[in-house]
């Protein structure tokens, strides 16, 4: 598949840089520019984009009703809208429009990707459905829950795991997911790093400040943050999909053998100062 074609639409010159440079080397490429309504009319037609980027306040016209006339001469134009302002009425006003999904300006690179890949429910395979539209929200949110949770950063790395089992030494978090998708969440620790991992986390000084049940107490709920952080951020994008997670269960040992049933299954690893965390992702239908 090749690059995915977005119109910018926004009366900001600087703003259109800005948007712009944020898709350099990703699998987005800008196609057209425009300033006013008029003009993102007469390029949507001429163009026929993947996506549009569109902001609120134009000359002519607000991002509301230019998105309403773009989606009244196409019915399946794909929209995000980035705005100074993103308020409950304007989200609200903007989804009985049609537009898919909405950002605040300033705009992160990894959030606007993240969020056109999750918009742009494209005919690919379901693999691939399944990695941009679910796998990569859970990868962020790992990655950056992390840093919340502990004050520590590292890269996420997202592969396709492909045995219907997994065999975990130390503690693993099960979360079911719910909804039009249906899955499961597993996030793991090796047994080394719980207690480094919630010495952390309840910022205690040493690891000989916790037992062992209050330090497996904290990876069920961190589990239970980073799940939820990722199924919030799919919700918001993905209109109608509605997850929602079941209650974590935890399983610690030496040898926890967990079979899983038939699914597209990720592996999502972030190495970490004190070792390695995974989250393992796993889903069924409705990409």
């Amino acid at each position: 598949m090749g690059k995915l074609r977005v119109l910018i639409v926004d009366d900001s010159k600087i703003s259109r840089m800005m948007i712009a440079e944020n898709l350099k080397d990703t699998d987005f490429e800008v196609c057209g520019m425009a300033a006013d309504a008029v003009e993102a009319m007469r390029l949507y037609t001429e163009l026929r984009p993947d996506l549009v980027t569109m902001d609120m306040n134009l000359p002519d016209a607000n991002g509301l009703e230019c998105s309403k006339r773009i989606l009244t001469a196409d019915a399946k134009a794909k929209i995000l809208m980035i705005s100074a302002m993103k308020d409950l009425k304007l989200i609200a006003q903007g989804k009985a429009v049609g537009i898919r999904s909405f950002l605040q300006k300033p705009v992160s690179k990894s959030d606007l990707v993240d969020t056109l890949h999750l918009i742009c429910e494209t005919a690919v395979s379901k693999e691939a459905a399944f990695r941009e539209f679910y796998a990569k929200p859970f990868g962020r949110a790992l990655q950056q829950g992390l840093v919340g949770l502990l004050g520590m950063e590292g890269e996420a790395a997202i592969e396709l795991y492909e045995s219907r089992s997994l065999d975990v030494s130390g503690a693993a978090v099960i979360i079911g997911i719910t909804g039009y998708t249906t899955g499961r969440a597993i996030l793991y620790v090796d047994e080394p790093v719980i207690k480094l991992f919630a010495m952390h986390m309840l910022g205690r000084a040493t690891v000989e400040e916790l037992d062992e049940a209050e330090a497996v107490d904290a990876v069920e709920e961190a589990a239970n943050i980073l799940a939820g952080r990722a199924v919030s951020k799919i919700n918001n994008v993905l209109e109608g999909k509605e997850l929602r997670l079941t209650p974590p269960g935890t399983i610690h040992g030496a040898q926890v053998h967990i079979v899983s049933p038939r699914m597209t299954t990720f592996c999502i690893s972030v190495r970490l100062p004190i070792g390695m965390v995974r989250m393992n992702v796993g889903f069924a239908e409705g990409a």
